[in-house]
């Protein structure tokens, strides 16, 4: 449907739901059901029922108390019913004029005036009952339901739905699942005997058919993608005895754990060939991923290659050029290499030398934010790059990155980090493309931190904690939600609370940080945290990832019931640093009902009963679901519409297995499958 002047306000608002082409109407299946096949009597319906009703209206007023509104009085010969209506036209009143019998649809309230319905649909009484459940579908504005209702059903009249599946496979799914044509048929037109329940939980045999194309379509675009980039072209980088790899190694001041040997070789492996590695590398906060990624940089450096590291924040990037200059600057002094750094807030000279460094080569590590992949930026010979909180960047920063190689048909391995550890189905899943490393174990001589869930109201007794806490030599993390007052969100703002700790704690230096701040003053009110001059550091989650303070042993983060799991636990990974005892004091708010929400109370529970990245990405995913966990409106990765990860572990596997079968047994059929449900738009699995 190409955009022109001509195209009606019902062709754009298709459009913008996406519905281009027959396939995309046939697979826009209904929120929820009506059932408009029976009529019901008032004395057998119950609270809360959607009924529908034929009746003979008795009266039909305005009244103007509380607010001008329409009632109308009916009886179906059982009871009778008020309908309301706060928006009414002369044409409705006419609809309902005494007298008239009409057909009315709505759900019942029930109270000491007996039954009430607000706003129900009307049709006049009468006329043949419908034969099917009415489907109810995700719409937008210009968009009725009729109209939307008449293009799906000729968008499946007309769509291509012959059976995509290689013969026999559907025998391996229990329960059998229904052939394509006649589940979409089924669940836009069910039948009023079917279970309501099945296709609202989705159990029904017709949306397992609907998973199963959904979950195989993915899995066929995710091993595509990675065999497409199995034939692209990079550097394969052999470890050399006596380079910067093996002196950083015997550099270290610390041994590395069992696990970071394990994904050290992982890696190694994988950059000796010549094929490109595509490695997600996941381990708890804390877990000592940035050495991982500096030991893998050593070894592209000791081949003559230049390294890039990504991190989303200023604040991160720094942290990370901060150990990586401590670790590797030492031993490129020797060999005439550099370290640049690069960002947006970079004076214009600082950045023109660093440019200059990258584009001859003699920068064989470069840091930075997004500003390492700006177009005037020219790498001399770029053969690994880095990404750390890979998820924080948009696909199209990740492809740019990877456009960085000067030689066509060929690109940099490729490393990603992440602190918040995938659940086995969504690797299974959304990273089926990617080999995933895990660094399973915390270095020793991590300290366990004690998590608190405390009331709002009892904030004294943390600012008493606090105090105790200074006294004895400690430093202490205070984060807010936010900046200044919104009157949407009256949360307590970091201003404020910065000056009530400052006058709590007289003889203590207490900092405030937050995003709106230059990017120097930031700089100078870290580096007096970081070197301990500074006892209190009030700050909103800029402080979120990267920060190291082995000092600092108390976290408070005020209306905790606000943040993310997985942000909540990125901050509890700030403290427990250090030989001393750390706690963790998530100060939660009751909010304007004075209860929690049920996803804020889950929240909590997760943090107070576990310290364990991977069981609170496995309770994040429960809560928030993929397609929040991941962030796929910035990500780009195309969230499962209809199949469950939760739940449909099971399809997930067979259309795992299936998947290479297909693609080597049944190509055709295989690209017809993929492009049934993605089209065009799998693009974004490249990245």
């Amino acid at each position: 449907m190409p955009v022109n002047a001509t195209m009606t306000a019902p062709q754009k608002a298709l459009r913008k739901l996406g519905l281009e082409r027959d396939i995309d109407l046939a697979l826009h299946l209904p929120l929820r059901y009506e059932d408009e096949t029976r009529i019901v009597k008032l004395r057998d319906s119950r609270e809360g029922d959607l009924v529908q009703i034929e009746a003979t209206v008795t009266s039909c007023d305005i009244a103007y108390r509380p607010r001008r509104q329409l009632l109308v009085t009916v009886d179906d010969d059982s009871d009778t019913c008020v309908l309301r209506f706060f928006t009414f036209y002369p044409s409705l009143q006419k609809a309902l004029a005494v007298g008239n019998r009409v057909r009315l649809r709505g759900e019942l309230k029930g109270g000491f005036l007996g039954w009430t319905m607000m706003h129900p649909a009307i049709k006049p009484a009468g006329g043949e009952l419908a034969t099917a459940l009415t489907p109810v579908y995700p719409t937008v504005a210009a968009l009725p339901q009729a109209y939307l209702r008449k293009v799906v059903l000729s968008g499946l009249a007309r769509a291509d739905l012959s059976d995509t599946f290689p013969p026999g496979v559907t025998q391996q799914l229990r329960p059998q699942v229904w052939p394509l044509q006649d589940a979409l048929r089924f669940l836009h037109q069910p039948t009023p005997d079917v279970s309501l329940g099945t296709l609202e939980d989705k159990t029904h045999p017709a949306w397992q058919r609907l998973k199963a194309e959904e979950l195989l379509a993915q899995q066929l675009s995710q091993l595509e993608s990675k065999r497409e980039r199995a034939a692209l072209r990079s550097p394969a980088f052999a470890l050399t005895a006596g380079g910067i790899h093996s002196q950083l190694l015997d550099a270290l001041p610390f041994k590395l754990t069992l696990a970071q040997q394990r994904v050290c070789k992982e890696i190694a492996q994988d950059i000796a060939r010549e094929m490109p590695m595509h490695r997600l590398l996941q381990g708890d906060v804390g877990s000592g991923k940035t050495v991982v990624a500096a030991l893998a940089a050593a070894i592209a450096i000791d081949a003559g290659w230049q390294c890039a590291l990504m991190a989303p924040t200023e604040i991160l990037a720094e942290q990370h050029f901060r150990k990586l200059i401590g670790w590797l600057e030492p031993l490129f002094v020797a060999r005439g290499l550099r370290v640049a750094w690069l960002t947006g807030s970079q004076k214009k000279k600082e950045r023109n030398e660093m440019l200059a460094l990258v584009a001859s080569g003699e920068a064989a590590l470069v840091v930075g934010t997004h500003a390492v992949i700006q177009d005037h930026v020219v790498f001399k010979r770029l053969g690994l790059a880095v990404i750390d909180e890979q998820h924080r960047f948009g696909v199209a920063q990740r492809l740019a990155l990877r456009a960085k190689m000067s030689e066509p048909g060929h690109e940099p391995h490729l490393l990603m980090m992440s602190a918040t550890p995938i659940p086995r189905t969504l690797a299974m899943s959304y990273y089926a493309d990617l080999d995933v490393s895990t660094i399973d174990e915390l270095p020793p001589g991590r300290t366990p931190i004690v998590t608190k869930v405390i009331a709002d109201s009892r904030r004294d007794e943390v600012v008493e904690r606090i105090r105790s806490q200074v006294a004895q030599g400690r430093q202490v993390y205070w984060v807010c939600p936010l900046i200044e007052e919104s009157e949407a969100l009256d949360l307590t703002n970091a201003t404020e609370t910065h000056e009530a700790l400052s006058a709590a704690l007289p003889g203590a230096m207490v900092g405030l940080l937050h995003s709106r701040m230059p990017p120097a003053e930031k700089k100078a009110v870290m580096s007096l945290f970081v070197g301990g001059q500074m006892a209190v550091l009030v700050s909103t989650t800029v402080i979120e990832v990267g920060v190291d303070v082995p000092n600092a042993s108390l976290m408070v983060i005020e209306h905790a019931e606000r943040f993310g799991l997985s942000q909540m636990h990125q901050l509890r990974g700030r403290v427990g640093r250090g030989s001393a005892a750390s706690a963790c004091v998530l100060l939660y708010s009751l909010g304007e009902y004075g209860k929690l929400s049920e996803m804020g109370r889950a929240r909590l529970k997760a943090m107070a009963e576990t310290t364990d990245g991977f069981e609170i990405a496995r309770r994040d995913l429960e809560i928030r679901g993929p397609g929040e966990f991941l962030g796929a409106r910035q990500s780009g990765a195309a969230m499962l519409r209809f199949a469950d990860l939760a739940t449909d572990v099971a399809l997930l596997e067979w259309a795992r297995a299936l998947a290479p079968q297909m693609l080597d047994l049944h190509p055709e059929l295989a690209r017809r499958h993929a492009a049934r449900w993605f089209g065009g738009k799998s693009e974004f699995l490249k990245a």
